[in-house]
């Protein structure tokens, strides 16, 4: 009979992520699951999937791309890094490796397994931050639309989600090419950010 983890008593549900091997045999650098997550989480980030420098030292976004998402937020990095207020779950916690163009993409067997059975635990959050094409074909599923179109409607889905483009340097092109999101969708991103850390008296802003 299969296990129901739904059962399970909530730190025993991250344990058994974080301790996750499944795709052992196909990961270049073998299986570090990188999330934080706390069930009084009042912020969601959603990423892609660790990059080689965040399985060195198993932080997420602990590179030039969450220098550039902490920048967006307007928060400190203590605050980001504070599990008691921001939950960070990508859509695979475990290194992909690296392709010809950047790295591969999250691993498939990653979101089925977990995502779901996570996500119902974190009952307090108030703003998820989709970041990215892979996040954004799960959280927003049957738009049809490319990153940059989802991003250009920001408002349809304000002010619980908004849905970003990669902070990597890898998109500073794409940053030239559309002034209007750091004009725009960063200031507000900003207010509401500072929204959700301060309803309970706990804003870390810069």
């Amino acid at each position: 009979m299969k296990e129901d983890l739904s059962r399970l008593p909530f730190d025993d549900l991250v344990r058994r992520v974080r301790a996750c091997t499944i795709c052992a045999d196909v990961l270049p650098r073998g299986p570090r699951p990188v999330i934080q997550i706390s069930e009084s989480a009042r912020i969601l980030v959603v990423g892609q999937a660790p990059g080689r420098r965040v399985h060195e030292t198993g932080l997420p976004f602990n590179d030039p791309s969450g220098d550039r998402l902490r920048q967006w937020m307007g928060i400190t990095r203590d605050t980001f890094y504070d599990e008691q207020k921001l939950a960070i779950l990508p859509m695979g916690f475990c290194y992909p490796g690296t392709g010809k163009s950047g790295d591969l993409p999250p691993r498939p067997e990653c979101a089925p397994a977990w995502r779901n059975l996570l996500l119902d635990r974190l009952p307090h959050i108030g703003l998820t931050l989709v970041i990215g094409q892979y996040a954004h074909a799960w959280h927003l599923p049957g738009t049809g639309k490319s990153v940059t179109e989802n991003v250009r409607r920001w408002r349809n889905y304000w002010p619980d989600l908004v849905p970003l483009p990669h902070p990597s340097p890898r998109n500073n092109g794409w940053l030239r090419k559309n002034p209007w999101f750091e004009n725009e969708v960063v200031p507000g991103l900003q207010l509401l950010v500072n929204k959700m850390l301060d309803a309970d008296g706990r804003s870390g802003i810069e």
